[in-house]
């Protein structure tokens, strides 16, 4: 029996390097999905590339190289009828950064946890919550959704030092999205959104402080089901604003950048599955020119009213 649905867990990576979280590359985030399922992953990530650090600070030519393992997990549930999920990514990292001050090479590593990032969605319309039976007679429809993202200051922070793991702040996005699909295998998301931020009292030198400009974000994906299970996406994202200001001094660092990526969805046996992801900057105005190539295991377990059917794609 073919089943049109997907089961998604996002492995943040963590070179935050306080430029935000608005890289995010999630196809699929809204797809329908059964209520009563429970999804754990096990992800590692490997980021590579250059940064752009605050020109008034003597630091150039900054490259760095991250690794990441992040474990998550994810619930579905039914909430006014509707279909709702919770989801918490709590990423790992080792990180190796270089870069020049004064003309001087200076090389620094960071190994720590990362910020944890927490997920609230629901779909508003178009999906109605469902048992895995229900759902599989159901026909494809258009799906509009909202989510509340947060991103809780749980990393490594050092005071007193410019490269951290952590960004001893909280973030926030709320976000609206379309999933439509398209004749019996394609499917095409839009996802719009906004990135809020709390003030981190404890900038570099370790007594400043730091505020960010709000950062919007749009993410457009288009994907493919090769088979049932198993599914391809084309992904692109671009984020605007986030200027920030130290102690009341602007910094003139606004982004206006895009990334674009593909993922790969391979089935494995009946209750897990194998993502591999890779993305880069396609146009980089200011923030962080890297590279993120990651892969994940994800199994499903469905609640005691299910049975046990193979998770869809």
């Amino acid at each position: 029996m073919k089943y049109w649905y997907s089961f998604i867990i996002t492995f943040y990576l963590v070179l935050n390097l306080e430029n935000g979280q608005a890289q995010d590359l999630d196809p699929r985030a809204y797809v329908r999905v059964p209520v009563r399922v429970t999804i754990l992953g096990l992800g590692f990530g490997y980021t590579y590339g250059g940064v752009v650090t605050d020109p008034t600070i003597q630091i150039k030519d900054v490259h760095a190289t991250i690794e990441s393992l992040s474990f998550g997990a994810a619930h579905t549930f039914g909430l006014f009828h509707k279909t709702a999920q919770v989801s918490v990514t709590l990423p790992y990292a080792w990180a190796t950064v270089t870069g020049s001050v004064l003309e001087n090479a200076q090389r620094i590593t960071r190994t720590g946890f990362g910020d944890m990032s927490l997920r609230f969605s629901i779909l508003m319309l178009g999906a109605p919550a469902s048992s895995p039976a229900q759902l599989a007679k159901a026909p494809r429809r258009t799906i509009l959704g909202a989510s509340l993202s947060i991103v809780a200051p749980t990393g490594q922070y050092l005071y007193g030092k410019l490269i951290n793991l952590g960004t001893n702040r909280w973030s926030f996005k709320p976000e609206l999205a379309l999933s439509q699909p398209i004749a019996d295998r394609w499917l095409f998301d839009m996802y719009a959104g906004v990135w809020l931020f709390t003030t981190n009292n404890s900038f570099y030198p370790g007594n400043s402080s730091r505020i960010q400009d709000p950062m919007g974000t749009f993410q457009a994906h288009i994907s493919y089901n090769i088979t049932p299970r198993l599914w391809a996406a084309l992904n692109f994202t671009y984020y605007t604003g986030g200027e920030s200001s130290v102690d009341g001094v602007g910094k003139g660092d606004r982004q206006e950048n895009s990334r674009i990526g593909g993922t790969l969805v391979l089935p494995v046996g009946k209750r897990h599955t194998i993502k591999v992801a890779y993305s880069t900057g396609a146009i980089i105005r200011f923030g962080a020119n890297f590279s993120t190539v990651s892969i994940a295991w994800q199994s499903i377990y469905l609640g005691k009213t299910g049975k046990s059917e193979p998770a869809g794609q």
